[in-house]
């Protein structure tokens, strides 16, 4: 990729000023001698000097000036043919506005690392303006999607490459960044989006970096009982606690073979071998974290191969023969093998629980169920009065409510699982996602699910459950940066 210094762009860009606002005949504006210099001090002392636009309203019909617009900034090295990091600040599905590029998360990594950076603001479920609440369901996704169609409008005149955007979120972020990488181009939100005044371009994206993303909602509780019903936290619950945690338990298996997964080798992911298929996975976050010297104690439920008089015993995933620097403080002898060759499942999954105590019964469509408060989705899924809602069917059916066939709509397009695979969206072809091996604030089959479904449908897909993380975003920076090298040199 060539570099060319923005202080040569420049002067061709604001050259195309005036016909850039010419042809703006929709209503939407780029002005590219707007910008106004800028600079970031990371963390290493390195300065990184930068070029920022600011208040990029991404529709002409704008319902919430607070959020609807976005912030771009272009490093001295960018040109036309830059990749665009584009980082959503979402959390807890909460509006969130258009912010600078942090010295300390990826954003202003991928500035220092060259990248064009695009931040932009988006409504969320507790935006409002008057009495109207503006931001529920689906109004964060559309107004990325808008964001995107923005970029792409003026990428004749904007620094960065329009057809290499790179999305990145954490948490209810992480479930935007999937989104906007699973349903690029999909018909349902073009009325949406029309009228909001969005740009009439493609929205779809060239890769999605996923951080515990917190997706599949409307199946969410049922996975979560899955996994955790028979765990030392849950074992407190009262009677009708427990069956009804049984009762979402039991609902997963159909859910889950109604996906059609399939592991690597062409075989068939069912209820009977879907919890050893993640146990393989955490095995593989831990083995990969011990290589790199982390202490992984057999008393969270791992087994290891053994030694047996100076002979190499070969472990059951193979590999070299153990080295030295994993033998324990206890003096010679019983060294610890290096090789992780099992894990023993209700031990570990009642180490995460530990780490941090579970969500309620139901984890996520809560409201009024067993006398339970409303959720955050519940909210999210609210109407534009303020009512939080049940958005599922189960929890609808144990308090009387009913879900409208509009809420139905919304929900499906709140989920990235229903579009990988179909051919009416253009699905980002490559995948970054990871979520803590022990966060707990959705259920390991929810991103093993999406990110299996991905790698079924042929795309490129980087996933790791990342060893003793909690719910958490934007670490390892290092291998995620080197990650976006690789598919975009």
């Amino acid at each position: 990729m060539k570099h060319i210094k923005l202080l040569f762009v420049l002067p061709l860009l604001a050259s195309a000023a005036c016909s850039a606002l010419a042809s703006a005949d929709d209503g939407l504006v780029f002005d590219p001698a707007s910008g106004k210099a800028g600079s970031l001090t990371m963390p290493d002392g390195q300065t990184v000097s930068y070029t920022a636009y600011e208040k990029l309203f991404f529709v002409t019909n704008v319902e919430d000036s607070t959020y609807q617009y976005m912030n771009v900034f272009v490093p001295e090295t960018a040109t036309g043919e830059t990749p665009i990091f584009l980082r959503t600040y979402v959390g807890g599905y909460m509006a969130s506005e258009a912010a600078r590029p942090q010295a300390g998360d990826a954003s202003g990594r991928a500035l220092a690392e060259g990248y064009v950076v695009a931040i932009p603001g988006s409504r969320g479920r507790n935006s409002k303006v008057g009495e109207t609440w503006t931001g529920r369901a689906p109004a964060a996704i559309l107004d990325l999607k808008a964001a995107i169609r923005y970029l792409r409008h003026f990428d004749a005149v904007m620094p960065g490459d329009a057809e290499r955007i790179i999305t990145d979120g954490t948490s209810a972020g992480g479930a935007m960044s999937a989104l906007m990488g699973a349903t690029g181009n999909y018909p349902d939100y073009e009325p949406y989006l029309e009228a909001m005044g969005a740009a009439k371009e493609r929205d779809d994206v060239f890769a999605s970096v996923c951080f515990c993303p917190i997706i599949d909602l409307d199946h969410a509780d049922m996975a979560y009982e899955w996994l955790f019903k028979d765990t030392d936290s849950r074992q407190g619950l009262s009677d009708e606690q427990k069956a009804l945690s049984a009762s979402l338990a039991a609902r997963f298996p159909a859910y889950l073979e109604s996906l059609r997964l399939t592991k690597a080798d062409g075989s068939p992911l069912t209820a009977d071998n879907f919890l050893d298929y993640i146990r393989e996975l955490l095995i593989t976050a831990a083995q990969k974290a011990k290589d790199a010297g982390a202490d992984i104690s057999a008393e969270l439920g791992f087994t290891f191969n053994q030694e047996s008089r100076g002979r190499f015993a070969a472990p059951l995933n193979g590999g070299m023969p153990p080295q030295a620097v994993n033998r324990p403080a206890g003096g010679p002898g019983g060294r610890v093998g290096e090789y992780i060759t099992g894990l023993d499942m209700p031990t570990y999954l009642n180490y995460v629980v530990s780490t941090q105590p579970l969500k309620g019964v139901p984890a996520f469509d809560s409201k009024d169920v067993l006398g339970s408060r409303a959720s955050g989705e519940n909210d999210e899924f609210g109407d534009a009065a303020g009512s939080s809602v049940n958005y599922t069917e189960y929890a609808a059916s144990l308090t009387g409510a009913t879900v409208s066939e509009e809420l139905r709509r919304r929900v499906f397009l709140m989920n990235p699982m229903n579009f990988v695979g179909d051919p009416q969206a253009t699905t980002a072809p490559h995948w970054y996602i990871r979520h803590g091996a022990r966060d707990r604030d959705t259920s390991f089959p929810v991103p093993v699910a999406f990110a299996t479904k991905l790698q079924n449908a042929g795309k490129d897909v980087d996933f790791l459950l990342a060893w003793n993380r909690p719910h958490s975003g934007d670490y390892a920076l290092d291998e995620l940066f080197a990650w976006i090298g690789s598919i975009t040199k």
